[in-house]
């Protein structure tokens, strides 16, 4: 299951390029294997001459290659095994680089991929995530299964070196080799259930302490004004000291518990040695001089296969640890998201919603069979209470919502993803609570596409803030500070207007815009904004009266339904 959801998660060309290490991981393994089984025989014709002549293989490699003396055979056989050990050396280096490469590479992937799949998602589905918990992903748990997928690679290198050494011990003693696996895969069964499901648990506490981490966080930077105001820091760092405390509880238990294994299977394979000297002693009685080279090989084999064999649970328990990280990435990058088309859509008449309803919940309707036409130039106040349905009408008619039933028309054709881009840039829009962010005046208006100063600058002029920024500050390269703390709220309405101005919008829509303003700043800027609007379509959404009182016509919600 673990292996099957990260591989959804790589490309075709990852998966090449995972089987390219596979083999390579098994190339690796074979040198390994050969560093293990040579080093012996040297030792063994290096103290016996006579050896070379005794073994077929030495023999023959001593007559073919055309050696003069034993001496000058053990010679190059030492020099052979120096160049070896350096060019295993740097084999095993050249193999860990790409494992780092390759799992290290996917984070910039995985990041991008992770953002682009954010910023497209479904506006209604944006609103159920917490903004605290998307950074996380991005930031901390795409590091997190990026370090999942080098401890798969991990393991698969050390399966490969585990298998090999225990296919040599299997034809050096079969009888040995098969009691010293039953005796590992005892002791391992007992550490699983004594280890696996703590470290689990603990992986489950490290997610949701540090998903507060990032809520208190969050909440804490963006109301700084009002913790002051209201002195309740203390409260804060509570919060934010049990998550900590409860994230570095989960912390220590994973790292001791990931020392465990090591010391156990160190302590064990010391006995296992013990017990095999034991057990030739028995079969060979006084002189165990004849079974050394078996006892070397094993000696040597087990001195390779117990660092595996920890290394491959330790990563195992390690991947459990991180595996929230795993099914998060994979749910949301599954995630299909909005897939919008390039076919243009004309507004020269009237926008239409026939028999329009919706709903956030199933059989809890927040708008009920709305028809309603808008003339193209036509200047239309919406009123309502609050949670009479105003902001959900504004977010149908711009498309961020799909209606549940009805449709939306634009000049009789039919709002829906292959045209919704078009119409989306037809229109400003102006809500209640603006976000400005770290950065100039300039940046903010253009809001994320290439900055026009001529383009700025009219949009600014319009608004009525151009003047006041090139007399009192930096003109368009003002800098407004993290959500415009810079500037006043008046400012920051009209910062709002230029940016939703920046590039000639055929409608403009109010979302309750004036709202936080006192009265006389708000007939200012209205004045400014109906000025402004005068030959554009215009929505505008207030709870006040007086704010509309320019609009052609003024509709009212009441229960999602429209009732004036």
């Amino acid at each position: 299951m673990i292996v099957k959801k990260l591989l959804n998660l790589l490309t075709k060309r990852d998966k090449q390029f995972l089987i390219f290490l596979a083999t390579f991981s098994i190339f690796v393994s074979l040198i390994e294997l050969f560093g293990i089984g040579v080093i012996m025989p040297f030792i063994s014709i290096a103290t016996d001459f006579d050896k070379i002549f005794e073994n077929r293989y030495f023999s023959f490699l001593y007559h073919f290659l055309g050696f003069s003396s034993p001496l000058e055979f053990v010679v190059a056989f030492g020099v052979f095994l120096i160049v070896f050990y350096i060019l295993r050396a740097v084999i095993n280096f050249s193999y860990f680089y790409l494992l780092s490469r390759f799992s290290q590479g996917r984070y910039y992937t995985l990041a991008y991929r992770l953002f682009r799949n954010y910023l497209k998602m479904y506006y209604i589905d944006f609103i159920e995530r917490k903004s605290s918990e998307l950074t996380k992903t991005i930031i901390n748990e795409a590091n997190n299964l990026v370090y999942i997928l080098s401890l798969f690679l991990f393991i698969m290198s050390e399966v490969f070196v585990a298998f090999f050494i225990t296919l040599m011990l299997i034809y050096v003693n079969w009888k040995m080799t098969l009691l010293l696996a039953l005796f590992l895969g005892v002791n391992i069964f007992i550490l699983k259930k004594i280890i696996t499901p703590r470290v689990k648990k603990a992986g489950v506490v490290r997610n949701e302490m540090q998903e507060k981490f990032y809520d208190v966080m969050f909440a804490s930077f963006g109301n700084f004004k009002m913790i002051k105001l209201k002195g309740n820091e203390e409260e804060l760092l509570k919060e934010f000291q049990k998550a900590s405390k409860e994230y570095t509880k989960a912390q220590i238990l994973s790292l001791t518990f990931g020392h465990l294994p090591r010391l156990y299977l160190e302590a064990i394979s010391f006995s296992l040695v013990a017990f095999i000297i034991v057990y030739l002693v028995i079969k060979a009685g006084h002189n165990i001089a004849a079974a050394l080279p078996i006892l070397s090989v094993f000696v040597l084999g087990l001195y390779r296969l117990m660092p595996s064999v920890n290394r491959i649970y330790t990563s195992y328990n390690n991947i459990l640890y991180h595996l929230k990280a795993l099914e998060k990435i994979h749910s949301d990058l599954l995630y299909a998201p909005e897939d919008l088309g390039d076919e243009e859509v004309e507004f020269k008449k009237e926008i239409k919603l026939k028999n329009v309803s919706f709903e956030y919940k199933k059989n809890k309707p927040i708008l009920k069979d709305i028809n309603l036409t808008i003339k193209k130039g036509e200047k239309v106040g919406i009123i309502g209470e609050s949670g009479s349905g105003k902001s959900t009408l504004i977010d149908l008619i711009i498309g961020l919502y799909k209606p549940k039933n009805g449709k939306i028309l634009i000049d009789e054709k039919e709002l829906n993803e292959k045209n919704m881009k078009s119409w989306r840039k037809k229109i400003g829009y102006i809500p209640q609570h603006i976000y400005l962010f770290e950065g100039t005046i300039a940046e903010n208006v253009a809001f994320g596409e290439e900055i026009d100063e001529e383009k700025v600058k009219k949009s600014l002029k319009m608004a009525n803030l151009l003047d006041f920024l090139e007399r009192e500050h930096e003109g368009i390269y003002t800098k407004v500070g993290e959500n415009g703390v810079k500037l006043s709220g008046g400012q920051k309405q009209r910062v709002a207007i230029a940016r939703a101005l920046y590039n000639d919008p055929e409608i403009l829509i109010l979302d309750e815009a004036t709202s936080a303003l006192d009265n006389e700043t708000e007939n200012k800027i209205m004045d400014e904004i109906y000025k402004i609007g005068k030959d554009k379509t215009m929505i505008v959404v207030a709870h006040r009266l007086s704010t509309l009182d320019r609009c052609t016509r003024i509709i009212k919600l009441e229960k999602g339904k429209i009732v004036e």
